[in-house]
């Protein structure tokens, strides 16, 4: 059984902590100092029969998806890149198709769950894996705990199943089957309004939908192509068309990117006559909002959830996150209150779903707040804005031992640098030399350098741009050791 974890979402609901460029599953939300998406891997770390698991990403949040592998000690058997976001049945697809045994059983999981009880989600899996094995696509039901409205749902066929007979997938009755699944699928359905979700909780024949899969690669395969075809067209071109970059596989852009988006629910598994359902209570939670995180958070006995530097008084059922400051609140009740270096928002908890509004605003007005935080993540480090003003811009830049940053140029900005910490090696022109703790030097407006890491310690330098333009995409690229250089 191979893991295949799509970790391409953008978690706007979650904004501001959650951006495009470093969104939900990689931040750590749930479990001390572990992000979801290595929550994830420790999930399947000791599955009896696992295998290396395969990541699907987005190609702007690969070195991410590296670099916590590494940390993790988790060697993939690949990282597939998106050259574009196509959502889930496109990427599945890709995993798919990337496997040398066509007959391999894929475990789909997103990234950015949370599951509190691992046993029983092992036993779940366990469950649907002979059936996987057989041809059929396996989803996992949630066990509802409340007429949600946010989740999409499954009604379950509790009179007929799928049963192994000599071999083969055969549809019978239920009669003396004990009722707990495994259930043929009847019908899925979007998130109902409130009596609807009242309705399906009362019947007990319906389960949330978690979005996660088993099922062989071929099988799904074959019903991609009998269903989407187009979607299985474009998925063969991009990866026929594949390249090697370093430790990713990334499919041909021109190619994916004709690709029409859709998710594996509306490509395959709502038109196929082979999907069962199997019932999983594991304490699971899709962390889609603020909160959620209030309601699987540790709260203290006035009902708060309290991360950071927080300081209350008469505060009750709120959510309240501090990120870089001090937070302190007076009088508040049912609120969520998240603090970053560079927003703050404020929110009612019962609106937290609404917070996607407000990216949408900002998106609007093409704020940076959507796509980055102050401080962002490199292959060879970060480096963080402290400063900025017309014509200068005043950074925080950190680089891990033995790194290096590209070795390039820029058209309308000159650097200052100064060591602070480390040690570092400077390329100036044709000159290379070596720069300790309080030196500094100075790179005019279009001469190629780099900076590098030679110490055991991390590197940290203050960065002084001045110049007529200082945005990140005046940097010309001469040479990169991550493969950036077009």
């Amino acid at each position: 059984m191979i893991p295949v974890i799509l970790s391409g979402g953008s978690g706007t609901r979650l904004w501001p902590m959650s951006r495009e460029l470093y969104p939900k599953q990689f931040l750590p939300l749930s479990d001390g100092d572990r992000t979801l998406l290595q929550c994830t891997l420790d999930r399947i770390a000791d599955f009896p029969g696992g295998r290396a698991p395969v990541v699907v990403c987005n190609e702007e949040h690969r070195f991410l998806v590296a670099e916590q592998l590494r940390q993790a000690g988790v060697k993939p058997e690949a990282i597939v890149l998106e050259p574009v976001g196509r959502n889930t049945a496109p990427a599945v697809a890709l995993a798919a198709l990337a496997q040398a045994d066509p007959d391999s059983v894929l475990l789909v999981m997103p990234a950015d769950h949370v599951i509190r009880n691992v046993d029983a989600f092992h036993e779940s899996v366990a469950a649907g894996l002979p059936l996987a094995q057989e041809g059929a696509l396996v989803t996992f039901g949630i066990v509802p705990t409340s007429a949600h409205t946010g989740y999409g749902y499954i009604r379950a066929d509790k009179e007929r199943q799928w049963s192994v007979v000599d071999g083969q997938l055969v549809k019978a009755d239920r009669s003396g089957s004990a009722d707990n699944g495994p259930y043929l699928v009847a019908e899925f359905f979007e998130k109902p309004d409130a009596p609807t979700a009242e309705r399906y909780l009362a019947s007990g024949d319906y389960f949330w939908n978690s979005g996660m899969f088993l099922f062989r690669a071929s099988s799904y395969l074959e019903e991609l192509e009998r269903h989407a075809p187009d979607i299985l067209e474009a998925c063969r071109a991009g990866l026929e068309a594949q390249a090697c970059d370093r430790d990713f596989l990334r499919p041909d852009e021109e190619a994916f990117a004709g690709c029409r988006a859709d998710s594996v629910d509306y490509a395959v598994m709502e038109k196929t006559d082979r999907a069962m359902v199997v019932p999983l209570d594991a304490g699971w939670n899709d962390v889609g909002s603020w909160e959620s995180l209030w309601a699987i958070g540790r709260q203290d006995t006035d009902g708060n959830v309290l991360v950071g530097d927080v300081l209350t008084e008469g505060v009750r059922n709120t959510y309240v996150h501090a990120g870089q400051r001090l937070v302190a609140a007076v009088g508040l009740e049912n609120l969520g209150i998240v603090e970053t270096g560079d927003a703050v928002l404020v929110m009612d908890r019962a609106r937290t779903q609404d917070v996607k509004e407000i990216v949408k605003q900002l998106r609007e007005a093409d704020r940076g707040e959507t796509r980055t935080h102050r401080c962002v993540a490199r292959p060879w480090g970060t480096y963080e804005c402290v400063d900025s003003a017309e014509r200068f811009q005043v950074k925080r830049i950190t680089v891990k031992p033995g790194e290096m940053l590209s070795l390039q140029m820029h058209h309308h900005r000159a650097e200052h640098w100064v060591v602070v910490r480390g040690t570092a090696r400077i390329t100036r022109g044709e000159e290379v030399f070596i720069l300790s703790e309080n030196e500094s030097t100075y790179i005019p407006i279009g001469v190629k350098h780099r900076l590098e890491n030679p110490g055991r310690i991390p590197l940290e330098l203050i960065e002084v741009q001045s110049g007529a333009y200082l945005g990140e995409d005046d940097i010309v690229r001469l040479e990169d050791t991550y493969g950036r250089v077009k």
